[in-house]
């Protein structure tokens, strides 16, 4: 999309959110790209549960894998919030980065809480971001490289 001839970007957000922490934790990272003045879009995908469906059907799974790709495939980037603190991220968050960085589309990983990230996340990331709040003033529109420096597994 473009504002005042500048190109904004569609951001998809990549997080679990099956506890009341996750929840709180994409809350408030679609809360900073909704400030952020190089994002026109944001894709969440708690907000697009296809609630007319049966949770767990097999229309269900199947409109959920679907619609979380196509809105993968049209995002500029991805903001994928790391969430857990041993060896492993939450398996479905795992497989968008994977899908994105098959795609080729920049991955911003944010890892707020303690524990060394796998290293598959980390070489396969654009911007490295250690507070959800960050993700309101990074740069959208020049998307600079933030490398992760630390140890990892």
């Amino acid at each position: 999309m473009e504002q005042g001839g500048m190109r904004l970007a569609r951001v998809f957000i990549a997080s679990p959110f099956f506890d009341q922490e996750q929840v709180e934790r994409v809350k408030r990272l679609e809360n900073a790209l909704s400030r952020n003045p190089y994002v026109a879009d944001i894709f969440s995908a708690r907000f697009h549960q296809n609630k007319h469906l049966a949770f767990g059907s097999h229309e269900w799974r199947k409109a959920t894998f679907q619609q979380d790709l196509k809105f993968l495939r049209r995002a500029d980037a991805v903001a994928a919030i790391h969430d857990f603190t041993g060896k492993c991220t939450d398996s479905g968050t795992a497989f968008e980065i994977g899908y994105a960085f098959a795609m080729q589309k920049p991955i911003i990983l944010i890892k707020e809480k303690s524990g060394v990230p796998n290293l598959m996340l980390v070489e396969g990331l654009h911007a490295y971001l250690q507070r959800v709040e960050d993700a309101a003033s990074y740069d959208f529109l020049n998307m600079p490289s933030i490398p992760y420096e630390g140890p990892v597994v």
